[in-house]
């Protein structure tokens, strides 16, 4: 059992490990495009191909799609992950379960900080192609909403499925998180407030920061 128990939080270091690597190279990379100017035309491009030719303030798809985008893109905002952040706290804090109250703090205290930072570092004004379907602010890369959404919802996957013995559930919730964070991103385009490569880099980096913090928690344990 001792062995067993060894031989898959090993396995489990490794995949934090790989999903902080492979986070930071995905946000390095867009990054540096990002920088370089090389993505802009692409980036239009598909803001563009999101909207109506004849008016570029509808967007295409069906009639039911605009408003499920909006109620989507929220599950990436400040006021329902602060508001979520709150019930868990309360909620850990009830089992007594303090260490995962911190860790999951680090997760939302630092992508915010740091999202903010990398905002004002790389100064990305927000597209202007098209008009935006809901109020944005701030500058553009990497995506707030994505950064969030990727760091919240891949850290909670990691805290339930812990605890989680059956694998295909476990998969689920990892499923689930992914799911959850890839569906903000894709509002956020849609709604016309980001480039793709500003989510693109913000789901990059905010995998990243959620696998940065787990490893953390575990060295320190």
């Amino acid at each position: 059992m001792g062995n067993s128990d060894t031989s898959r939080k090993g396995v489990r270091s490794l995949f934090l490990l790989a999903a902080a690597s492979a986070g930071l190279f995905v946000f390095m990379a867009t990054a540096g495009l990002v920088m370089s100017g090389s993505t802009l035309d692409l980036d239009q491009r598909v803001l563009l191909a999101l909207r109506a030719a004849d008016d570029l303030r509808q967007p295409v798809g069906p009639d039911w799609l605009l408003p499920a985008a909006r109620e989507v893109t929220a599950l990436g905002g400040t006021p329902l992950l602060t508001l979520l952040t709150l019930s868990l706290v309360g909620f850990f804090a009830v089992k007594g379960q303090g260490r995962t109250i911190l860790i999951l703090l680090a997760a939302v205290i630092g992508e915010t900080i740091l999202s903010g930072l990398l905002k004002d570092l790389f100064d990305r004004p927000r597209p202007s192609i098209v008009p935006h379907l809901v109020k944005a602010s701030s500058n553009s890369f990497p995506s707030g909403h994505a950064t969030s959404a990727a760091a919240i919802y891949l850290t909670l996957a990691v805290l339930i499925a812990r605890d989680i013995n059956e694998r295909i559930v476990r998969n689920y919730v990892f499923f689930v998180a992914v799911t959850l964070a890839l569906l903000v991103g894709a509002s956020r385009v849609y709604l016309g407030v980001h480039y793709p490569t500003d989510v693109i880099g913000g789901l990059g980096f905010g995998a990243a920061w959620a696998a940065i913090v787990l490893i953390a928690a575990r060295k320190l344990q």
